[in-house]
């Protein structure tokens, strides 16, 4: 009987010039089809340059599990485990998820198949394991020669900071561009604010690192702020908490960061460096701001969610005023607020062409108006009938609302979680050699009955679910007619 194949290959910058370069992967699935006259390929799904740590990056990975989704295929070829996945979880999860869409994968190396072969899954996971601590080794032996270019100063990063070129490896000064970082510090020095300075410079048509004639005090505040400038490089702003995931993350004191020398010529001494963060330190302004940096998470303030401006922009809450008793807030463009208004562009002869000119929005103003927004809407009730129906039918339309929560499958989804773990744990104690391969056996049989046991009970309450969306509706039929 012939069988639809879908063949999924992935080249990853890594080591691919011999063997793994693409077109060797292609030919070497070609041969494979020669060898297979009743096999009938469907489609090749490639992922390029693309590291193989998790599935979720890889776009055409997720495209062929789509396919195999709706039946396009029953067979997937691959070459070998740690070219499908990096990741044990990752690896076991998706030929699991695969067989139970009827979908084979032969691993063409490691000649495992997944549904015929007697100790398929036991092999693949011994080999996703090996896969998965090679990357881990990989991972090591990276932070390990990144340790060492720290401790030498090596220069990272795209080179895109005002007042340098990067040529080959190094950070080289371009004098045109020092000459601003110059100015900008003495600006700062002599009592001018970030806003008086970013006016300053947009005035003698200064701009930025990248040509915008327009400056932002941002850009001048983190300038002010970095201690590239008088020499000192600071690595691990950002750090990889997961090497599976390899997605950075804003170190905040998580990763001890590195302060070291750098080898670059600095534009500003060290004296003058400090006295700029003294400064800093003393403007309340920039208190506040770090303060700001600290929050995590979007504004809880229902107006801030809402709002935008005439421009596009988002509104931000700020202290329009205060008194002893009382603090007044209002919303102003964050546009504005990083760029400056067309009206203070106005009164120093600059150009307002583009430029924000919107007034800050006082909340009082905006609670006043939605209080007499749904005094109006309440007294008509008519109308607020309508809405309701609106609303009932809006929920009735949408099939896909679990509208009974069901607290058990959330428990029973919970314990299938812990047996994978469990699975995990099993697996590293007998790759480790503790457990002999029959008692590895027997438990990973319990765990499968344990799971079939979860899923057979989570089937029975997405029944019942049905059935309490049927009486559901019921009611909300009822609830209906007493609206009426």
């Amino acid at each position: 009987m012939g069988r639809k194949v879908a063949i999924y290959a992935r080249v990853s910058t890594e080591h691919e010039a011999q063997l793994s370069a693409l077109e060797n992967q292609v030919q070497y699935y070609d041969n494979i089809l020669l060898l297979h006259p009743d096999w009938e390929l469907y489609d090749k799904y490639i992922d390029e340059g693309i590291t193989g740590t998790s599935v979720k990056k890889r776009r055409n990975f997720m495209r062929m599990l789509q396919d195999a989704e709706a039946g396009k295929f029953d067979l997937i070829v691959t070459r070998e485990v740690s070219r499908f996945a990096r990741n044990t979880v990752d690896t076991l999860q998706e030929t699991r998820k695969l067989k139970k869409m009827g979908v084979e994968v032969y691993f063409t190396e490691d000649n495992i198949w997944t549904f015929n072969d007697e100790d398929g899954e036991l092999k693949l996971t011994i080999m996703a394991t090996l896969a998965q601590n090679e990357s881990k080794k990989t991972s090591q032996r990276v932070k390990a020669g990144q340790m060492i270019s720290f401790q030498n100063g090596v220069f990272y990063g795209t080179g895109n900071i005002m007042g340098y070129d990067r040529v080959g490896k190094d950070a080289v000064i371009n004098e045109e561009q020092a000459e601003v970082v110059r100015l900008i510090f003495k600006l700062f020095l002599d009592g001018m604010g970030t806003q008086k300075i970013k006016y300053e410079l947009e005035k003698r048509g200064i701009p930025t690192s990248t040509g915008l004639k327009t400056w932002s005090f941002g850009t001048i505040s983190r300038m002010l702020q970095n201690p590239f400038y008088c020499g000192t490089v600071i690595y691990r702003k950002a750090y990889i908490p997961d090497y599976l995931e390899q997605k950075p993350k804003k170190n905040n004191g998580e990763v001890e960061q590195v302060i070291v020398e750098g080898k670059h010529q600095p534009i500003i001494s060290k004296e003058d460096f400090e006295k700029v963060q003294k400064l800093i330190q003393s403007h309340s302004v920039f208190k506040k701001d770090s303060k700001k940096k600290q929050v995590v998470g979007a504004s809880k303030d229902i107006w801030s969610k809402k709002l935008v401006c005439e421009c596009g922009s988002q509104m931000n809450r700020r202290v329009y005023s205060r008194n002893a008793t009382t603090v007044n807030y209002g919303y102003v463009c964050y546009r504005q607020k990083n760029e400056g208004s067309g009206r203070k562009r106005t009164t120093l002869g600059l150009d307002p062409e583009g430029f924000c000119n919107i007034a800050v929005l006082q909340e009082w103003k905006l609670e006043l108006m939605a209080s007499m927004i749904f005094s109006k809407i309440l007294s008509d009730k008519a109308r607020l009938k309508k809405l309701a129906f609106n609303m009932i039918d809006k929920v009735m339309q949408d099939t896909n609302i679990d509208l009974s929560a069901n607290s058990e499958m959330l428990v029973l989804k919970e314990k299938i979680k812990e047996n994978n773990t469990k699975k995990d744990r099993l697996l590293n104690t007998y790759v480790e050699g503790f457990i002999s391969k029959e008692q590895y056996v027997k438990k990973l049989a319990e765990l499968d009955e344990n799971d079939e046991k979860l899923n057979k009970r989570i089937e029975e309450l997405e029944v019942k679910d049905e059935n309490s969306n049927i009486d559901i509706k019921y009611k909300i039929k009822k609830m209906k007619e007493q609206i009426a």
